[in-house]
């Protein structure tokens, strides 16, 4: 049977404090059932921080970090943030780490950006270190990159063992590391270049996510009936013209406008066609977390009136 579809809204944008509470609220009463927040060192507020303030403001929104540089912070002092979120919004923190990937906050911090490779194997000991401190007694870990020495993991959070992890990505090993630890495996372009552009389409196409997802089974295992996949649309509207729209955009991905329209990262057409195609996603890739940026909140609530929870 497949899971049930629910839906993230993507927001950072600086605004006064009411005008952020009200749009958690906002989402909340759409139907959405998460706020997400992306981690870099652009124009947008802190995610842990911004989160807070949300769940002080709304009932059920789930609050997801989408996804948190491992590289920015140490992952003790980023267990204690965790634990105390979810704490204080009564267990309702979706933990989203990756390895970094975007070069200018790298450049702009002063922090060194090591190969692909390297900070993957970083984020694979954070994750360890992380899920460590979540359980119950002192933790103790020596690795390559982190060491832990006797630390009772502190406060304890409401969901147990851990809050959901997520993990995202578009490259084998990234993915497959996600397979083995996460709750919540994200697919996403391969954006090894360290921004966004003609490069990162490719890795967008139906074909490619196909190949992801035998990276991810394979990984997985047994445990891959158990994960929720998510993908996170980055470019959506609802049009009457979606042929349209899709030969506009598709030589900014790099890709052909075919490709663009069935991409799992590009949602476009009337709210019946966006339908069709969500449950499309679900059925060929099992797709049914999905994202979609604050611009497109509203226009898209009756698609999410029509698949929430179905």
């Amino acid at each position: 049977m497949p899971r049930a579809f629910r839906f993230s809204v993507s927001a950072a944008a600086p605004r006064p404090a009411a005008e952020w509470r009200e749009l958690g609220r906002r989402a909340e009463d759409l139907g959405f059932s998460t706020l997400s927040m992306p981690d870099h060192l652009d124009a947008e507020m802190a995610p842990l921080i911004a989160l807070a303030v949300t769940a002080e403001a709304t009932r059920n929104l789930r609050l997801a970090t989408l996804v948190l540089g491992n590289d920015y912070r140490n992952p003790a002092f980023l267990h204690k943030q965790a634990a105390t979120l979810d704490l204080l919004s009564d267990g309702r923190l979706e933990l989203g780490i990756g390895a970094g990937w975007q070069s200018s906050d790298y450049e702009r911090a002063g922090i060194g950006m090591d190969r692909p490779g390297l900070r993957i194997e970083r984020l694979a000991e954070a994750i360890t270190v992380l899920k460590g401190l979540f359980a119950e007694g002192p933790f103790d870990f020596a690795g390559e990159h982190y060491t832990i020495s006797s630390l009772d993991g502190q406060p304890e959070c409401v969901q147990k063992p851990h809050p959901p992890f997520i993990i995202a990505g578009g490259g084998r090993r990234v993915l497959s590391l996600a397979a083995r630890e996460a709750d919540i495996v994200g697919l996403n372009a391969n954006m090894y270049a360290g921004v966004i552009d003609q490069r990162a389409g490719p890795s967008a196409t139906p074909a490619a996510t196909d190949e992801k997802l035998g990276w991810i089974r394979e990984a997985a295992g047994g445990r891959f009936v158990d994960l929720e996949l998510q993908t996170r649309v980055h470019i959506a509207t609802i049009t009457d013209d979606p042929g349209s729209f899709a030969e506009l955009m598709a030589p900014a991905l790099g890709i052909s406008p075919d490709d663009a329209l069935a991409s799992p990262h590009v949602l476009a057409g009337s709210v019946g066609q966006c339908v069709e195609t969500l449950l499309m996603w679900r059925e060929r890739w099992g797709l049914s977390y999905i994202g979609i940026s604050e611009d497109a909140m509203v226009e898209f609530a009756p698609v999410v009136e029509a698949l929430n929870g179905v």
